[in-house]
């Protein structure tokens, strides 16, 4: 594993050949308060829309979000995405594939969706069939939302696992990860062929580093603090890759 960071440079400079799958939060946009405080920087989604259109589609959004609000954040609706790390995907051609919740997984919703209302600082987030409990706000409650998270996917733990991420816990579905994604998109046109690179900052966003790596591809982390990560290459911030999108996409 590679602990050092690298300049942008781990970054190619020319899009030709490539299939590009980017991990949002803290990779495209910069990590805000709360998951609705996020902002879309001017330009960014002309330079993902003229860089899809260059790549001939091959161009995809793996993401903890679900795919609602990826659409509601970019207004890219012809562009490939996973939603739920890896559990729900439209494909370049707008087919999609979702998860169906249940009633025990509806009942785990409305629990958190309560004890999170008696706990300031904790931000409850809905993602249909993912849900999830932010302490950003409140770092000090970090073992108390572990502890509500793993009460609740009691219940639901054939369908649903928890994932930990950036001072959040997420009750996501069972089976899949944001690696199956983009195994997934690689075997479908447009991206069949190309070759991969995989852009993330999380841990959730190894597994896609890995299925790159499998693939002879590129694998690239957003941060510099150090963290041992499977991929490749460093850049400093999400601002790095977005003015690399920028560049190729010109």
């Amino acid at each position: 594993m590679h602990g050092h960071g690298r300049s942008s440079c781990s970054l190619p400079e020319d899009a030709f050949g490539l299939a590009l799958f980017l991990d949002i939060d803290g990779t495209l946009l910069d990590i805000a308060q709360t998951p609705e405080a996020v902002v879309v920087p001017p330009g960014l989604p002309e330079s993902l829309k003229r860089l899809a259109e260059r790549l001939e589609g091959a161009l995809a959004l793996i993401t903890g979000r679900s795919i609602g609000t990826v659409d509601a954040l970019f207004r890219l609706p012809a562009t490939a995405v996973s939603g739920l790390h890896g559990a729900e995907w439209r494909g370049a051609d707008g087919r999609t594939a979702t998860i169906a919740t249940t009633e025990a997984f509806e009942l785990a919703r409305r629990h958190l969706r309560r004890q999170t209302a008696d706990m300031p600082g904790v931000v409850f987030e809905d993602k249909g069939a993912a849900i999830a409990a932010h302490y950003r706000l409140a770092p000090e409650r970090e073992a108390q939302v572990r502890e509500l998270m793993e009460a609740i996917a009691g219940p639901v733990v054939d369908g649903w696992e928890l994932q930990e991420g950036k001072q959040v816990v997420e009750l996501r579905p069972r089976g899949r990860d944001k690696g199956d994604a983009l195994v997934f998109f690689m075997s479908e046109t447009p991206f069949r062929g190309r070759r991969p690179v995989a852009v993330g900052d999380d841990v959730t966003d190894e597994a896609m580093f890995a299925a790159a790596n499998r693939l002879d591809g590129l694998s690239v982390r957003v941060g510099l603090d150090g963290r041992q990560s499977l991929a490749r290459g460093r850049v400093r911030a999400p601002s790095d890759v977005r003015d690399w999108l920028a560049r190729i996409s010109a």
